[in-house]
């Protein structure tokens, strides 16, 4: 029973965490299945590969409206597939060769198989030749997450993908259903539908990403609505086999219908994998949502073991993953000098057409903490670059304390929303009003930054 001074589980952010410092520690490297995590191999880079293509394809419909007349020939989809996956295959390959043959790692032990506790702080992975067990002075726990699947009758005998496995499929459908209203699913809906598939949404709920702010989902429901084919407040009831692929029979309003596909995509949210870890058998809690219980210091309650990432955080975001990991590191390294994550202005964004980033707090957010707030919206209409591209429906919102003038939330739905909201993520994370920010500085005109610039000026603050 090998012991260690550390063990990490997983190699998504918890990998970034050994360097130099660490050589002189007896170190241990746990993981089940590809080095680099859910954000290289499943989730945000390799999403955002194809959602650069998929936005390419999707310019005839706007530069028309521009007198410039495009055409889509033709979507190479398995040269747009081979283009990501040839680079990210290599770059989690590339991670796993460094940490087992480079001479960096000589302190370092890889082990590959799944894991699990099986006592307190015994961990013990199953490997392609049988089992090993091993215990530490600390533990790392990275191991990340996996995509859901609902119980619907029916399902398991259907062909299904998740977005695990939805972006390496060898040929594009003509039609996708895509179960579920959440951000996987506004972003594979338009990946398809830009390149030529007939794409049916199925929502629970009566809106699309209904966790943003009220005003930006309503925005989105009535976009996508345009696009797709939007199937609001469905319950599926059976899924089943058909000749072409497979049918969801759903309960609405309306009554029984069914919607058919020859491909199914489940994308109904993500869970944490503390229960294929057992958690529970080192001593550690979790939440009722499955996430590790850990402080602010990324401790869990059994003394030396940490956690981050989507094990414990249920922002599940891997700038959040990076942030945590840095915290981790810091703390493994000086333990008397501990330093605490800060998860107070949390952005994330949502890259459909058209884009979503948000930070902070939600109108109902707001108004659920009996806080006081003034809000003021900005449309792309309204400024000169937002004439330039003729957009009729993005918009800026803002909520901000009336008295102090500190911005409360941001919310943006529109070309480059996720770059345009990092000057309001600054501003919150360093305490800068909003008359400051918006008078204390020039503003390039034409550019799209005026679109902050003028929704700071409308907020109705105190004098």
């Amino acid at each position: 029973m090998p012991h260690y001074d550390l063990v990490i589980v997983g190699t998504g952010s918890g990998n970034s965490i050994l360097d130099a410092r660490f050589a002189d520690r007896k170190v241990a490297i746990v993981e089940k299945g590809v080095f680099g995590g859910t954000c290289l191999n499943v989730g945000c880079i390799p999403t955002k590969m194809f959602v650069h293509p998929a936005d390419l394809a999707s310019s005839p419909a706007p530069a028309g409206r521009l007198g410039v007349d495009l055409e889509l020939r033709n979507v190479r989809w398995r040269e747009i597939r081979d283009r990501i996956f040839g680079r990210i295959d290599a770059i989690a390959e590339g991670g796993r060769r460094y940490r087992i043959e480079h001479e960096d790692n000589a302190n370092v032990t890889v082990y590959e198989g799944e894991a699990r506790f099986t006592g307190y702080k015994k961990l013990t992975v199953r490997l392609a030749d049988g089992e090993e067990t091993l215990t530490a002075d600390q533990f790392v726990l990275a191991a990340g997450g996996r995509a859901t699947v609902p119980e619907i009758p029916g399902l398991a005998d259907v062909d299904y993908h998740t977005s695990d496995t939805v972006m390496r499929i060898d040929e594009l459908p003509r039609r996708v259903v895509i179960l579920g209203s959440g951000f996987v699913s506004a972003e594979f809906a338009h990946v398809f539908a830009s390149f030529g598939v007939d794409v049916t949404v199925v929502a629970r709920s009566g809106a699309l990403l209904r966790r943003e702010d009220e005003d930006i989902s309503r925005r989105f429901t009535e976009l996508a609505s345009r696009r797709f084919d939007v199937r609001l407040n469905r319950r599926a009831v059976k899924a089943r086999r058909t000749p072409e692929g497979v049918a969801l029979d759903l309960e609405g309003p309306g009554g029984a219908e069914t919607v058919e596909g020859d491909l199914l995509l489940v994308a109904t949210g993500r869970r944490p994998n503390s229960d294929l870890l057992d958690v529970a058998a080192t001593g550690i809690s979790t939440l009722p949502s499955g996430h590790v219980v850990v402080d602010e210091y990324q401790r869990t309650e059994v003394d030396g073991i940490y956690a981050l990432g989507d094990l414990s955080s249920p922002y599940e975001l891997k700038h959040v993953a990076n942030h945590e990991a840095r915290v981790v590191q810091h703390n493994l390294l000086h333990p008397d000098d501990p330093v605490a994550s800060d998860h107070r202005f949390v952005p994330h964004a949502v890259f459909t057409s058209p884009q979503i980033a948000s930070v902070g707090l939600t109108e109902r957010d707001a108004a659920a903490r009996g806080l006081r707030y003034v809000t003021a919206t900005q449309e792309y209409a309204g400024i000169a670059y937002g004439w330039a591209m003729e957009d009729e429906t993005g918009f800026a919102k803002l909520l901000a304390d009336p008295s102090t003038g500190q911005l409360l939330g941001a919310h943006i739905i529109g070309a480059q929303a996720p770059t345009l909201i990092q000057p309001l993520i600054q501003a919150m994370s360093f305490g800068l009003d909003a008359a400051s920010m918006a008078r204390g500085q020039y503003w390039i005109h034409p550019a799209m930054p005026e679109l902050v610039e003028n929704a700071l000026l409308a907020l109705p603050l105190d004098d």
